[in-house]
C-alpha cells in the first residue's frame, strides 16, 4: 500500500464522488479494461490520466476505466477477486504475493525508484539513516524497507508506531519522525510554515520499482490487451512528466481535494527526482525493467525472511511487453 498524508472530510463521501470518473468514453469495438490504483486520484497516477484524456488507451482499442484506491485498498488482492484488470502496486509486494502463491506478474513500472522516505523536521539532529537508532517512526504497519533497515543498520532500539495518514502529529511534535512519499507530504507541511528534510529509502539499497501489474491467468488469456495497455500506459508516463496540464485537469475534476498547487508540487518532485524516468533523462527507460534489480531485491526478501521459501525471481515480471517501447 501506498503511503499519504492526505485528509479528507470522509472516505464514503470521497469514494461517492470518484465513482464514475476517468472512463474513457464507451465504444462497442473498444475492449473494456480496468485499473486499479493505490490511492484517490492525484498526481502519482498521472501518466495513466494521461494516457486516458489524450486517448492514447482509445487509439490502442481499449475503453479504460481507472478506479480509485484508498487507506485500506489492496490492488493486488483486488486482481485475484477480479475486481480490476491491472492495479498498482511495488515489486517488493509482488514478489511476496507471488512466494505467497497469488501468481501477480507485473508488467511495467509506474516509477523507476521508490519515492518513500523517513520524514524529519529540518532542525533534528539526525541526518542519515544510521542516525535513527532509538527512534520511533510511524510507518505502515509491517512496511518490509522498515524490516530492512532494521537489519541492515543493526538498529536495536528503534521502534515502528501505525502511520495516521496526516502529517497532524509531525506539524505538533519537533522529534516526529514518519513514512512519508516525497512527492506529497513535505508540501503540506510546507504549506504550515514549517521547514523538513528527508531520507530517501532508496538510497540504503533498497529500491523496489513502482509497478502495474495483473494476474498471470489474464495475461496468458490477454497478452494482446495487455501489450496495449502497457504501451499506451508508458506513452502517458512519458508524456506526463513533459506536460502534466490535461492530466492533472482530469484528476482535480475526480478529486475535488487535490488542487493545482499540490499537483504542480507533486508533478515537479516527480519530475526532479527522476523517479519516472531513472537515470536517463531522455525518457527512454519509462515503464521497463531490470531483471538483476529484480534478483537482488528479491535476494533481499529472502535474506530478512520476509520471503520464506525459494522462487524464481523471474515468475513475478515480464520484460515482454516494455523491451520495444
Amino acid at each position: 500500500m501506498i503511503f499519504r498524508s492526505l485528509v479528507f472530510a470522509g472516505t464514503t463521501a470521497v469514494l461517492a464522488l470518484l465513482a464514475g470518473c476517468s472512463k474513457s468514453p464507451t465504444q462497442t469495438q473498444l475492449i473494456r479494461v480496468s485499473l486499479q490504483t493505490d490511492w484517490y486520484p492525484q498526481a502519482e497516477h498521472g501518466g495513466f490520466y494521461n494516457a486516458l484524456v489524450k486517448g492514447y488507451y482509445k487509439e490502442a482499442g481499449l475503453d479504460v476505466t481507472i478506479l480509485p484506491g484508498g487507506p485500506n485498498s489492496s490492488p493486488t488482492k483486488l486482481l485475484m477477486t477480479g475486481g480490476a484488470d491491472f492495479g498498482m502496486d511495488s515489486s517488493d509486494h509482488v514478489l511476496v504475493a507471488d512466494a505467497e502463491g497469488l501468481d501477480i506478474v507485473a508488467v511495467g513500472a509506474t516509477m523507476q525508484q521508490d519515492p518513500q522516505a523517513v520524514m524529519l523536521h529540518a532542525e533534528d539532529p539526525a541526518s542519515r539513516f544510521e542516525d535513527l537508532e532509538g527512534r520511533t517512526v510511524a510507518a505502515v504497519p509491517g512496511a518490509i524497507w522498515f524490516q530492512y533497515l532494521i537489519h541492515k543498520f543493526g538498529f536495536k532500539n528503534t521502534k515502528e508506531i501505525p502511520a495516521t495518514f496526516t502529517v497532524a502529529n509531525f506539524l505538533h511534535d519537533p522529534q516526529y519522525a514518519q513514512q512519508i512519499f516525497v512527492t506529497s507530504e513535505p508540501f503540506y507541511v510546507q504549506k504550515e510554515g514549517q521547514k523538513t528534510k528527508v531520507l530517501l529509502i532508496k538510497d540504503t539499497g533498497y529500491a523496489p520499482y513502482r509497478v502495474f501489474c495483473c494476474t498471470r491467468a489474464y495475461l496468458n488469456k490477454n497478452r494482446d490487451v495487455v501489450q496495449r495497455f502497457v504501451a499506451a500506459s508508458v506513452r502517458g508516463w512519458r508524456d506526463y512528466i513533459q506536460d502534466p496540464a490535461a492530466a492533472n485537469a482530469e484528476i482535480a475534476k475526480c478529486n475535488p481535494e487535490m488542487n493545482k498547487d499540490q499537483m504542480e508540487f507533486s508533478w515537479k518532485a516527480l519530475k526532479d527526482g527522476g523517479f519516472v524516468y531513472g537515470a536517463d533523462a531522455s525518457g527512454a527507460a519509462t515503464g521497463k525493467f531490470e531483471a538483476q534489480r529484480w534478483t537482488d531485491l528479491y535476494q533481499i526478501l529472502r535474506d530478512l525472511n520476509v520471503i520464506t521459501k525459494d522462487i524464481d525471481p523471474r515468475q513475478a515480471y515480464t520484460l515482454d511487453f516494455t523491451k520495444n517501447l
